[in-house]
């Protein structure tokens, strides 16, 4: 998937969020199913997860080269980074990683807060995503807490699938 194609991707999964999220009656934000985040712990955990990416993409690239390493893999395509999440979903059977885990539930009040943000952050990534050239998308490697290693391009990829996956249960259980 080439740059334009991938801040698209960013672009489309966060906007049918936001819309979403949005739509929703003010006092489903502070609920949730029985046991499961509630809307506005969902909401914070995609901006959780979004911004330490858009900080690492600040960074200079030697210094993510020197941290991280190098890719010793070709970059996979969007459809195997998706089935491959979705295995380590059911290997992990519903553990919550360190950045989310006892995350408080936001209140009503910080609903505009978390969206403006949450727009702010993807716009973010788009524009870095556009900006960083090839080279450093498919041979720089950031670290995912549940997929391991990852070159750029394809931890992009994988927030869109990300956010994909959260409207998804939002729209089906809440």
């Amino acid at each position: 998937m080439d740059k334009e194609a991938i801040a698209d991707l960013i672009e489309d999964k966060h906007s049918e969020l936001i819309i979403w999220l949005e739509k929703q009656p003010e006092d489903s934000w502070t609920q949730g199913p029985d046991g499961k985040w509630t809307t506005g712990q969902q909401a914070l955990h995609l901006l959780q997860s979004i911004k330490p990416l858009n900080r690492a993409l600040s960074m200079p690239k030697f210094l993510l080269r020197y941290k991280f390493g190098k890719a010793n893999r070709p970059v996979r395509e969007y459809d195997a980074i998706v089935q491959r999440y979705q295995e380590r979903l059911l290997d992990v059977k519903g553990k919550t990683f360190k950045g989310s885990q006892n995350m408080k539930v936001p209140i009503l009040k910080e609903k505009e807060y978390i969206l403006n943000r949450l727009q702010t952050e993807q716009k973010k990534l788009q524009y870095k995503t556009k900006k960083i050239s090839d080279k450093n998308l498919d041979n720089l490697i950031l670290p995912h807490p549940l997929m391991g290693k990852m070159p750029i391009r394809e931890i992009i990829m994988w927030t869109g699938y990300h956010v994909e996956h959260h409207t998804e249960i939002l729209k089906s259980k809440y």
